[in-house]
C-alpha cells in the first residue's frame, strides 16, 4: 500500500504513515521549539490525528507554552527522537516533526511562525509569510 507521508524515529521502534494532506504546514520558530529540537525551528506537520496511523509507544513530555497553551512532544523512550506534539488548542490533532519523515522532500512549509522569538542567526526563506506568534490553520 502507497502511503502519502511515512516516518520513523532513529531507533526504528517507533513508526507512523498517513495518507492524507496536512491540514497546515509551517515552521515554528518559538524559543520553546528551538529548546526542545537543539536547533533554529521545527518544520511541522499537522494532521487529524485519527488519520495518523502510529506503531511503537510513545512517551509524551507536557509543557506550558507563553500562551498559557498545553503542549505535549511525543518522543521515542529508547533513542529520544522527537516526532509527534499535541496542542491544547487543537484537540483532536497531531504535529508530525517534518525531519523524522521517510522522504523529507515530501515537506513543504506554508509558512513561519513565531518570528518574534528567531533566533538571530536563524536564516528563514524570505518567499514565506512570516507571522509573529501561532499559526493560524
Amino acid at each position: 500500500m502507497h502511503v502519502k507521508y511515512s516516518g520513523q524515529c532513529l531507533c526504528g521502534k517507533i513508526s507512523y504513515s498517513v495518507d492524507i494532506e496536512p491540514v497546515f504546514t509551517g515552521n515554528c520558530h518559538c524559543k520553546d521549539c528551538q529548546r526542545s529540537s537543539g536547533s533554529a525551528f521545527i518544520p511541522a506537520m499537522v494532521f487529524r490525528e485519527i488519520d495518523v496511523v502510529v506503531s511503537g509507544e510513545v512517551k509524551y513530555f507536557k509543557s506550558q507554552a507563553d500562551s498559557g497553551d498545553i503542549h505535549k512532544r511525543g518522543f521515542c523512550p529508547n533513542c529520544g527522537s522527537q516526532l509527534f506534539a499535541r496542542f491544547s488548542n487543537m484537540p483532536g490533532m497531531l504535529g508530525i516533526k517534518a525531519g523524522t519523515l521517510n522522504n523529507t522532500s515530501n515537506y513543504a512549509p506554508k509558512l513561519d511562525f513565531h518570528v518574534g522569538g528567531a533566533a538571530p542567526w536563524d536564516f528563514m526563506n524570505p518567499e514565506l509569510p512570516k507571522k509573529q506568534g501561532a499559526a493560524q490553520s
